[in-house]
């Protein structure tokens, strides 16, 4: 099942969304899931924590999914 996180400006880059989407406690948490290749963006491994998520990507994270959703 794909969680809808909903966010209200045009982008959030993705260590911000870890926090935001409740996968992390923290920022530092989330930068060291990202750069271990911990975390798929749209399938795909992603290893930049700046990488800018925009309405429509999704993210996998410990079992979970979320899609980018906008307000």
């Amino acid at each position: 099942m794909i969680q809808k996180i909903f966010i209200e400006t045009d982008f959030i880059k993705l260590d911000s969304f870890l926090k935001f989407a409740g996968c992390v406690r923290s920022g530092g948490e989330g930068k060291n899931a990202v750069i271990n290749g911990k975390v798929l963006v749209c399938g795909k491994p992603c290893l930049s924590r700046g990488k800018k998520l925009i309405k429509g990507d999704t993210v996998e994270f410990s079992g979970e999914k979320f899609e980018v959703c906008r307000k």
